[in-house]
């Protein structure tokens, strides 16, 4: 079997991506809906930017790792054809599907993946805060992929396919879908929900694409007119500088973990528990956010 050649579909949408957003601001103008500032959108497009650059050097190691497994260990050999990109379809958006959950309930993760709900402004700019670092780990949830015998080429045209889908949801001029496709897509109701800093809504829908593995899996909440968004972090970074968005969770992180007197096992819960824990007792995780806020309800 030849080895197919993909192009790289994000390079070709940037100018799509710079359309989209000049019409958003238009329309949201027009509904009176206040969701760009100038400073936060030019530091999300900084990191998108920064995600590309770095990206073409993430990607090697990427594809490296991919042909490695695919070449040596496949299991099978999936063909290039019609079924198998429905197949992968799925596939990648189940593990796009635990990648973002771990991304927010584990701090190594969460590490990078913060940057991206560093905003508290949510419109399509915010889409572009992308990582600098996860590009560089956060692969291995899909490394099962070219075990089972996807082509690396076809495995990183999809992860671009469900990236480019998740562009057009971050955006307040769309306020919900008919019922049908709400109930089983992502849309931007359901990533307001996710992007939210209220208690209610904090790690809730991880999808990628289809929402049907957040409803399978417990991690589904819809949006509520009663409770309007609050869009940024717990306790937000308030900064527009790059490279603090970039790397300060970081080095909060790796401050938590080797600065103080503690055990070694506590030192490495700081890199695997959830964002918020501490190892006293005193650090308050999402669920506990939640259950309080719950009561006083």
């Amino acid at each position: 079997m030849q080895d197919p050649n993909f192009p790289n579909i994000i390079l070709y949408a940037i100018p799509f991506f710079i359309l989209a957003m000049l019409l958003e601001l238009i329309v949201t103008i027009k509904q009176g809906i206040k969701s760009y500032k100038s400073k936060d959108a030019f530091s999300s497009i900084a990191m998108g930017l920064g995600n590309v650059f770095l990206g073409f050097f993430s990607k090697a190691l990427v594809l490296l790792s991919f042909f490695y497994i695919y070449e040596n260990f496949r299991l099978f050999t999936i063909p290039v054809t019609w079924w198998s990109f429905v197949l992968i379809f799925f596939v990648d958006d189940f593990a796009y599907y635990w990648f973002h959950r771990v991304s927010h309930e584990c701090r190594l993760f969460w590490a990078s993946h913060v940057v991206h709900h560093s905003s508290q402004h949510y419109n399509l700019s915010t889409a572009l805060r992308q990582t600098w670092s996860g590009g560089f780990y956060s692969f291995i949830f899909w490394l099962w992929l070219p075990l089972l015998g996807f082509h690396p080429a076809m495995i990183m045209l999809q992860m671009s396919i469900s990236l480019l889908y998740q562009f057009w949801i971050h955006t307040e001029a769309i306020n919900k879908l008919p019922r049908w496709f709400e109930a089983f897509f992502n849309t931007p109701s359901h990533h307001r929900v996710h992007h939210g800093s209220n208690p209610l809504y904090l790690d809730r829908n991880h999808a990628g694409i289809l929402i049907i593995w957040d409803k399978f899996f417990g991690t589904f909440q819809p949006e509520l007119d009663e409770e309007k968004v609050v869009y940024g972090l717990v306790t937000n970074i308030n900064t527009y500088n790059p490279i603090k968005i970039a790397f300060i969770e970081w080095l909060n992180m790796f401050k938590d973990a080797f600065l103080g007197r503690k055990s070694l096992k506590n030192r490495l819960l700081y890199m695997i528990k959830s964002p918020g824990w501490k190892h006293d007792g005193t650090g308050k995780v999402s669920n506990d956010l939640r259950e309080e806020w719950l009561e006083k309800k």
